[in-house]
């Protein structure tokens, strides 16, 4: 196997390059049904499936499943807000790296305070002040995944040629697999304090309600 580094440290770059999140403005801002919520996260997202053929971003069945488990909130008159759309794309990016109850965990909270409120803060407002962070974060992750790249380079250099290639290509795939185990492990601990807190806050609801 031969491997062009430079082909393969500029074909991943050009595809971070390629990446964007939806914006808050993107998003209808009128009610949708179902087939038109399906349709729109398929138009924006489908870049990022890793087969776009064959896999689906979104399907009628996960919706209705993502309500049953209470991390959407159940449609108005069979019609999605521009909230339910935030939302998804939430649980979107979240169900590959978190359960489904990691994820309630973190939503609910979210859910219970912004979900179409009047005045003040509210889920568009968190949405784009989030992901406005996008272009700076890219830029701290192109040259992290360089940094590690370069550092794969350095390693079985005794070896025979036709080994060292895939040798440190392997390397290379080992040390962006370790940033992400070691960070999904900080991200479920800090979903347990999280869902933690929003499970005091509403224990002390409770009590002030009797």
């Amino acid at each position: 196997m031969t491997i062009d580094k430079n082909d393969l440290l500029n074909s991943i770059m050009e595809s971070l390059d390629r990446f964007q999140h939806i914006k808050a403005d993107d998003i209808p801002n009128i009610d949708l049904y179902m087939d038109q919520v399906t349709t729109f996260m398929e138009s924006k997202l489908k870049s990022s499936l890793r087969n776009p053929q064959e896999d689906k971003i979104l399907t009628k069945t996960m919706i209705n499943n993502y309500a049953k488990n209470d991390l959407l909130p159940p449609p108005i008159k069979k019609k999605y807000s521009r909230e339910h759309v935030i939302m998804l794309i939430f649980i979107y990016y979240y169900k590959g790296l978190l359960s489904i109850n990691d994820i309630q965990a973190l939503l609910n909270p979210l859910t219970e305070k912004y979900f179409q409120t009047e005045g003040g803060l509210n889920l568009a407002m968190i949405y784009e002040e989030i992901f406005g962070l996008e272009n700076t974060q890219m830029n701290v992750l192109k040259e992290d995944i360089l940094n590690k790249f370069e550092t794969a380079q350095t390693v079985f250099s005794d070896a025979k040629e036709e080994d060292k290639e895939a040798l440190q290509l392997f390397t290379f795939i080992c040390l962006l697999s370790f940033d992400v185990y070691i960070k999904k492990l900080l991200i479920e601990k800090m979903v347990d304090s999280f869902g933690g807190n929003a499970t005091a806050t509403e224990s002390e609801k409770k009590k002030k309600e009797k």
